[in-house]
């Protein structure tokens, strides 16, 4: 028995690629929607709402500086995939939605939940505003998922 292993279908390698890819800038499209509208739009919070107005601007700009360097690898990565014409458009947009959805629900549960860095909005009733925002997240993953799904049945294929 030989000790090689089969190479990996190229194939499935590059909708893998395609869907890690735009799951990338999928998280980073949201952080930044998060960050402008809730942030800098709304004033509504800060990353980290526990200390000082300094404290908090700075974490919003370092908020902003991780998710604009997602953005910016996504969309090389993306350009990538496109030159090479080993793009899966179906396992790209599934890699978005679930990475829009992993974001919402990652700053829901642990960052609103579990670290308390900050909630959504200050001075009212947050539990309306909890569940949309955790629903409208898992609406994003299961939406992900299912496309997810979609695009791993074999059959014709649109580009």
């Amino acid at each position: 028995m030989s000790t090689r292993q089969r190479p990996a279908d190229p194939a499935a390698t590059e909708s893998r690629r395609s869907l890690l890819v735009c799951a990338l800038t999928g998280a980073a499209v949201m952080a930044a929607l998060d960050e402008i509208v809730f942030h800098q739009i709304l004033h509504w919070h800060h990353f980290y709402d526990r200390s000082t107005p300094g404290t908090a601007l700075l974490s919003d700009g370092l908020l902003h500086t991780a998710e604009l360097l997602a953005l910016v690898a996504g969309c090389f990565l993306f350009a990538d995939l496109r030159r090479r014409e080993a793009l899966s458009a179906a396992h790209g947009w599934a890699g978005f939605l679930l990475g829009l959805g992993a974001f919402q629900l990652f700053d829901g549960v642990v960052d609103h939940k579990l670290l308390r860095l900050h909630q959504i909005r200050y001075g009212v009733d947050v539990t309306p505003y909890d569940w949309a925002w955790n629903l409208t997240g898992l609406a994003l993953l299961l939406a992900g998922a299912w496309t997810a799904v979609r695009a791993g049945r074999p059959g014709p294929r649109r580009r």
